[in-house]
């Protein structure tokens, strides 16, 4: 049981050389679907995996034991691994929670804020100018969406660059990938290994919002001229927003840029259903390890509570 369970804690160390190959094989919208889908599935499993883990070890505990009604503590392989195991885990998840309950009570602070803001500026359609003096854009989830803009950003473009710059952020609204950026946030918090993965997805997520701009414009020139203004205006500029709130100017800009100048990338079916497949198999055997240990787990414990005979 304790070897299927770190089977889900060992799997994440692999994501990052399939993250680079995903978003090169997969079209960016496709590349965003499967990386969120399977960060999401590596961190439920990694959060099961630890805490079976904790409550092996504390089930060992004679103490512990009596109050779940165990007639005899949890009969594992060796006390001297699981023990130990256990101590790590409980420490493991104590710090994930508690940075993932810092970022989300600063996210929803910085949120809240950028939405107040939003809501005090008179918007033209989905749009609202912010009067200040440090350039940035950006896509404000919520009801009404709203693209926010400042006055120092519009001044560092030009008209049909503004426009380039606002269909990005319509198309980050229309698309809904605050949320693809949410879920990328909290599976990093779940494991340090799964950090690129929210890399790539944000990544993929503004290639998205990039491919979907340049076809509505039919100019990827232009576009592509707008976010490099936008992002070299920006780019000393300290910004408020939250960071499930997607921006033209971030991401790994110049990359973007060449892949706009560039001709659309073609992918071969056959490389696209290859990382499709590692990704669904890594996902699949991270899933199925964490349920497996589970399920043993259990069982031990209907064992040690006398419900089963050994």
């Amino acid at each position: 049981m304790t070897a299927l369970l770190l089977i889900p804690l060992l799997l994440p160390f692999v994501m990052p050389l399939l993250v680079r190959r995903a978003l090169d094989r997969l079209a960016p919208a496709v590349a965003l679907w499967a990386l969120t889908a399977v960060a999401l599935v590596l961190a439920g499993a990694c959060v099961a995996a630890l805490g079976a883990l904790v409550l092996t070890g504390l089930l060992k505990l004679p103490a512990l034991a009596a109050l779940g009604e165990l007639v005899h503590p949890l009969r594992t392989p060796s006390g001297y691994l699981v023990l130990p195991a256990a101590a790590i885990a409980t420490g493991l998840l104590t710090i994930g929670a508690w940075a993932l309950a810092r970022s989300a009570l600063r996210q929803t602070r910085a949120f809240r804020t950028a939405r107040a803001e939003a809501d005090r500026r008179p918007a033209a359609g989905d749009l609202c100018v912010v009067d200040s003096p440090h350039p940035d854009a950006y896509a404000l989830p919520g009801r009404p969406h709203r693209i926010v803009v400042t006055t120092a950003m519009l001044r560092s473009l030009g008209p049909a660059e503004r426009d380039a710059l606002f269909s990005h952020e319509r198309a980050h609204n229309r698309s809904g990938h605050h949320y693809f950026l949410a879920a990328a946030e909290l599976a990093a918090h779940c494991h340090p290994a799964l950090r690129p993965v929210r890399t790539g997805i944000r990544l993929a997520a503004e290639r998205a919002a990039d491919e979907t701009a340049a076809a509505a414009m039919g100019d990827r020139r232009l576009l592509a001229r707008a976010i490099a203004r936008a992002a070299l205006a920006g780019q000393t500029a300290r910004s408020t927003r939250p960071d499930f709130a997607p921006a033209a100017t971030t991401g790994p800009v110049p990359r973007r840029v060449a892949a706009l100048l560039a001709a659309p990338a073609g992918h071969t079916r056959r490389s696209m259903c290859g990382i499709a497949l590692l990704l669904a198999a890594c996902a699949a055997l991270s899933a199925t390890a964490a349920t497996t240990g589970a399920v043993a787990f259990h069982h031990e414990v209907e064992i040690a509570q006398g419900e089963e005979p050994r």
